[in-house]
């Protein structure tokens, strides 16, 4: 029963990603109702269709920017329209890779308008989502959760060394500055929130994971898993588990925290 969602309603942004997709179905898979929201509504309401037959009546998907006030209150409306409430708020989407060249950049000629357009959708996005969700909740009055994911690169630096000989598109991979800084303002925002919201009942947890393995070459999937402690790259389901976890009455007394899942990483 610690795990049971069963008439529990939840958000899921970035729902048809590779994570989010995952978390969509451990979250159904425990008996919560999912909206699965994402800018990708094609792939959305795939994942709807698909879920569906299986969850029949417990899973809708909705089109919707992150950075733009008004989609998110309409994403907010939608919820509420088709489940009568919102009990969780799984905060995952992510800025994607538009320009590789741009995104790849140096530090040091790292483009202005490329740090904004991201940390537009990784945090201000994150920010509108969370003001949306919990005002929502608190007039509920009866509590809820909200997991906001974070990174291992929102905590600690990365390894640089990892990423030598892999690309993407032709360009060098790293990890550019403004994902750990977005991802460090995810996790300032959840401790924020968790204080502010505490006493209306409403817990919000963020979760950092370590690599999780999605078809990445073989040299950074050696590069990366020799830094393990565990010796490999995450399952996704190893995330979900998390997710379902800190949503769940598993967790009721869990709240401000950032949890590592990071195969022991941030242990060394």
């Amino acid at each position: 029963m610690l795990f049971d969602l069963t008439g529990r309603t939840g958000i899921v942004t970035g729902g048809a990603g590779i994570l989010g997709t995952t978390f969509v179905e451990a979250l159904l898979a425990h008996g919560a109702n999912v909206v699965v929201a994402d800018i990708e509504g094609d792939a959305a309401e795939a994942l709807t269709n698909r879920l569906d037959t299986v969850h029949v009546g417990r899973v809708a998907a909705v089109t919707f920017d992150a950075a733009d006030p008004v989609s998110v209150a309409q994403l907010v409306q939608a919820a509420v329209e088709r489940f009568g409430g919102i009990d969780f708020l799984i905060n995952n989407h992510v800025a994607p890779v538009v320009e590789p060249g741009t995104f790849f950049a140096p530090f040091e000629d790292y483009d202005l308008s490329e740090w904004r357009r991201i940390m537009g959708i990784n945090l201000d996005g994150y920010f509108l989502v969370a003001q949306a969700v919990g005002r929502q909740m608190a007039a509920q009055g009866r509590g809820g959760a909200i997991v906001q994911t974070s990174s291992i690169y929102g905590v600690m630096a990365s390894d640089n060394r990892i990423y030598e000989g892999s690309e993407y598109r032709g360009y060098a991979i790293n990890n550019p500055a403004i994902y750990s800084a977005s991802k460090a303002g995810v996790v300032g925002l959840t401790r924020w929130l968790s204080t502010y919201w505490a006493d209306r009942g409403i817990r919000v947890n963020a979760v950092a994971p370590g690599g999780v393995f999605s078809g990445e070459n073989e040299a950074f999937t050696k590069r990366y898993s020799a830094r393990i402690p565990m010796g490999r790259m995450a399952h996704r389901h190893e995330i979900a588990g998390t997710v379902v976890y800190l949503v769940a009455d598993a967790s009721s007394y869990v709240t401000g925290q950032c949890l590592m899942v990071d195969g022991g990483l941030s242990a060394w």
